[in-house]
């Protein structure tokens, strides 16, 4: 049975799921896209003077307009002047609460209304899948099953729960910190996220292994994400031998789910590689330069790569090479008055890398690198909630809120060395390769899940101009952008956070 303080976390309010009605949404009758550009995610020539139909929650037709009937009493979008894409797909997002010690005390009994705000706040910026890496499983998947039964609107939600042989917020692999002096709050929490996947599976032989890998499958979450390494650098620690990796892999794709990893060692990601993965979430972030027999590998495997181009481009990006313009020079004068004869210890010299972002260099050719060597490239953002609006200091970072954290590792893609239609193709079809699902969404195919945008402006032009967003259809349901989210919490203006 599980304790009070975790089982709270699981509790959708009443009030929650009456304002959660997909009232925002038009019933689902045959809607008909006429005379779009239709841009359809498989990276060829756009189609002019298309037109799209939909019935029931399926594509039923693509194809130029003399040659698609309009179902009778269907509703018709005229796509004059406008650009129909995919739903967009973020393969790395956090939706739900699983740290920070006053956030999770004062809001644990609102983490399934906080991870639907957070849900929807991806819709409203078009994206009609995400993949939920690391978080709270058990009201993920509420939320998840919730939209599912159209109990309510949102993306189309896959969730991992715990990035298996980690301890949970409060423990060395995921924060360093050690599980010594916690509060019971702090160690309940813990279990909360690992539900019994933590950091024992790290001492377990592989034939243990295979059961407890099945045990938490067994739960319901629709991938895994392991630990190959820790959660942080310097120093990095392997997490599981090879051996224990191609177990981990063998058993999630015995089932027909996607086996992937947090790896950010080159060793430690080759490791990975090699136990025969699909996903390698943020591969770019590394300690060092990628090699290039690795990135070779990791392109003939058709390994997807989800980037956090969000993080390393844009204005994110500017900030750092002024920074580092600015710590380069000031090293100079720190020389100039440094003791003759004096070497430099290795946490100085650390230190001065650190200062300088090195790792922000090193993210960043890793990333141009994964790119220009063909590797099936989508975007993973880690978009997450963390701490309440109350407890900040400053506004959360743009880059990585809800929705908008999305769009903008899209234009990083083309900052990196994509062409807009490839970076459309990213977060698209390549998404639905990283979540499995490409006989069914990615693409706009006869027979696939309705999942269609219509844009303002021409993103071929401008990847920009994903931001035009005119409708979004999820589902064969045409949604009501406005509405969302339906219940502000973090995202509220007056709490000194916008996610818009």
């Amino acid at each position: 049975m599980r304790n009070t303080a975790t089982a709270a976390v699981l509790v959708l309010s009443a009030a929650t799921l009456a304002a959660a009605q997909p009232a925002a949404t038009q019933s689902a009758v045959a809607i008909a896209i006429v005379g779009a550009t239709i841009i359809d995610g498989n990276g060829g020539p756009p189609l002019e003077d298309g037109t799209l139909t939909i019935e029931g929650n399926r594509i039923t037709a693509v194809g130029p307009r003399g040659s698609v009937d309009v179902p009778d009493g269907a509703h018709v979008i005229d796509g004059t002047g406008k650009y129909v894409t995919p739903g967009f797909i973020d393969s790395n997002v956090h939706l739900s609460l699983y740290s920070g010690h006053e956030t999770l005390v004062r809001y644990q009994d609102r983490n399934a209304a906080l991870t639907l705000e957070a849900a929807q706040m991806q819709l409203k910026h078009g994206f009609t899948t995400v993949r939920d890496s690391y978080g709270s499983l058990l009201p993920l998947m509420e939320i998840r099953d919730a939209i599912a039964r159209g109990d309510t609107i949102g993306p189309r939600m896959l969730v991992a729960g715990n990035i298996v042989g980690w301890g949970g917020p409060f423990s060395v692999s995921f924060s360093l910190v050690r599980q010594q002096g916690l509060t019971l709050f702090q160690e309940q929490f813990n279990d909360f996220i690992t539900q019994g996947s933590g950091e024992e599976w790290m001492e377990m032989e592989p034939e243990d292994l295979r059961i407890a890998v099945n045990r938490y499958l067994d739960l319901g979450s629709d991938f895994l994400k392991y630990g190959g390494t820790g959660h942080f650098s310097n120093p990095v620690m392997i997490g599981f031998s090879p051996a224990a990796q191609r177990v981990l892999v063998e058993e999630t794709q015995r089932r027909g789910l996607i086996a992937e990893t947090h790896s950010t060692s080159p060793e430690g990601l080759r490791m990975s590689v090699e136990a025969g993965l699909d996903l390698i979430q943020h591969p770019e972030v590394l300690t060092a330069e990628m090699p290039d027999d690795l990135v070779a590998e990791i392109a003939e495997r058709g390994i997807v790569c989800a980037m956090l181009t969000n993080t390393i481009t844009g204005e994110v990006w500017r900030e750092h090479v002024e920074a580092r313009e600015k710590a380069l020079a000031g090293d100079d004068e720190e020389d100039d008055n440094r003791r003759d004869g004096l070497a430099k210890t290795s946490v100085e010299l650390r230190a001065e890398r650190r200062a300088a972002g090195e790792s922000m260099e090193i993210r960043r050719r890793n990333a141009e690198k994964l790119i220009a060597g063909g590797c099936v490239s989508t975007i993973g953002t880690d978009n997450y909630l963390g701490a309440a609006p109350e407890f900040r200091r400053e506004k959360k970072a743009e880059n990585q809120a809800f929705g908008v954290g999305s769009v903008i590792a899209t234009e990083g893609l083309v900052e990196l060395g994509m062409t807009p239609m490839e970076a459309i193709v990213a977060i698209t079809r390549n998404g639905a390769i990283a979540s499995g699902m490409l006989d069914d969404l990615g693409t706009l195919e006869v027979g696939k899940f309705a999942d269609v945008l219509v844009l303002d402006a021409d993103p071929l032009d401008d990847i920009s101009n994903i931001r035009a967003l005119g409708s979004v259809i999820r589902d064969g349901r045409i949604v009501d952008l406005e509405a969302l989210p339906y219940e502000r919490i973090f995202s509220a203006p007056d709490a000194g956070h916008a996610w818009e």
